[in-house]
């Protein structure tokens, strides 16, 4: 029996499609490969899906089946053992839930990243001191101060994805609540509100506003992001995410659906150059408040 994994990576994704695409191009069924490997159609189906480990042995048995070229054969199992080898992200198993483990493996294959956020700050961009106190203040369903600190970890590790030579392009939109709710005081949220706009400055990286006062959009039922990669095997995959868990769709109307709404969305919200202007006048707001606070020493910010 195949070995359950806490989550699949990208290149499992990839390769079971691929053995799916071999399985159904030789017009066997499930059952049918099954009977080669002397399992049940679950396990085969499972192989397909991503949710275990790509045995080699297995694979093998599968390719020959499926008629494959001995050069293909060679290429796939090579494939296999790069891509089951865990990720880095697996040292924080700790505290890493499943259905996020895999979110953390498409966001590091990506080749472009959309996403709606109307509570937080992404967290590819969040501050330490910000993602700190969203973590404490039990938003990942755990408060105990040893699991925050992991968290925090792991998201800051996170963010080195943005500095890498290949990083993905990175277009969010954000409600204009995750300016306005303050998180840890003025003074942790004008620190944001700087990383946010050295953020908008960044090639490679787009940010955009939904303001109020444009009222409704499409977006408003809850936070999305969409994943495009290189892989030509690989299609766009949209996560959504819940208090408890998380879906990830690849079907295409849904996949289809979520881009027209993230097309409408930024077609409405604010420019870029009046992002950067928004973010501009909350961060004095929330700089202004920090200084008048007593015992406060000024700071100045020299961003353009």
């Amino acid at each position: 029996m195949s070995e359950r994994r806490a989550a699949p990576t990208v290149g499992q994704v990839v390769l079971g499609k691929r053995l799916q695409e071999l399985r159904e191009a030789k017009g066997l069924t499930r059952e049918q490969a099954a009977a080669q490997l002397r399992v049940t159609a679950a396990t085969v189906r499972r192989m397909e899906m991503a949710e275990v480990s790509l045995k080699i042995p297995y694979v093998h048995v599968l390719l020959t089946a499926y008629g494959a070229a001995q050069e293909e054969v060679d290429g796939f199992l090579s494939l296999v053992e790069e891509a089951n080898q865990p990720g880095w992200w697996q040292r924080y198993h700790d505290v890493l839930p499943d259905w996020f483990s895999l979110y953390v493996s498409l966001e590091a294959e990506a080749r472009l990243i959309r996403s709606y956020e109307p509570h937080f700050v992404p967290g590819l961009l969040q501050t330490e001191r910000y993602a700190r106190e969203v973590m404490a203040a039990g938003t990942i369903g755990h408060t105990r101060p040893e699991d925050v600190e992991r968290y925090v970890e792991l998201r800051l590790d996170r963010q080195k994805l943005l500095t890498k030579p290949d990083a993905p392009h990175l277009w969010i939109v954000m409600d204009e609540t995750v300016l306005r709710r303050p998180v840890a005081g003025p003074e942790v949220m004008a620190e944001q509100l700087d990383r946010l706009l050295a953020a908008a400055q960044t090639p490679g990286l787009t940010l955009q506003v939904a303001e109020f006062h444009k009222g409704p959009h499409p977006g408003t039922y809850g936070p999305f992001a969409l994943f495009r990669f290189a892989q030509a095997e690989l299609q766009d995959m949209v996560y959504c995410e819940f208090l408890t868990g998380a879906i990830y769709l690849d079907g295409r109307p849904e996949v289809a659906t979520h881009l027209e709404v993230l097309d409408h969305m930024s077609a409405q919200a604010a420019s870029t150059d009046r992002t950067k202007e928004l973010l501009r006048e909350v961060r004095d707001a929330y700089q202004a408040e920090a200084d008048a606070a007593p015992g406060a020493e000024p700071v100045r910010h020299d961003l353009a």
